[in-house]
């Protein structure tokens, strides 16, 4: 195996890696809260304007908006998050609440399943 293959080949596992989090990412909050927000106007505004401000940060950092990308902002949002006493709630989760991080979770979720199918 040539080293470009090798680059490629680490390339496809770290990608498959980064979708396989945002799936649980989807799984976990996700898919609910991206539902309710189809029918909660101030909520999808909300997760509009984050994802905008995600898509500004990661292109500030010249990362092109990709599955890696995402997944890594996002494990470093839930370190942060976490350093600072947040924790996931469990249970029933009231997206409306105005909870940041989650709203933040939530327009990384929008903006994973915008993506190309191989980005």
């Amino acid at each position: 195996m040539t080293l470009g293959s090798s680059g490629s080949a680490d390339q496809h596992t770290a990608t498959q890696r980064a979708r396989s989090a945002l799936a649980g990412l989807m799984s976990s909050v996700g898919s609910l809260g991206l539902a309710t927000a189809a029918s909660a106007p101030a909520l999808l505004a909300a997760i509009d304007q984050h994802a905008a401000a995600i898509r500004d940060s990661l292109e500030a950092d010249l990362r092109p908006l990709s599955a890696i990308a995402l997944a890594g902002y996002v494990e470093g949002l839930r370190d942060a998050a976490r350093e600072h006493g947040w924790h996931m709630p469990e249970g029933h989760i009231d997206f409306a609440t105005g909870d940041w991080v989650l709203t933040r979770m939530l327009a990384v979720c929008a903006l994973a399943q915008a993506l190309p199918a191989r980005t």
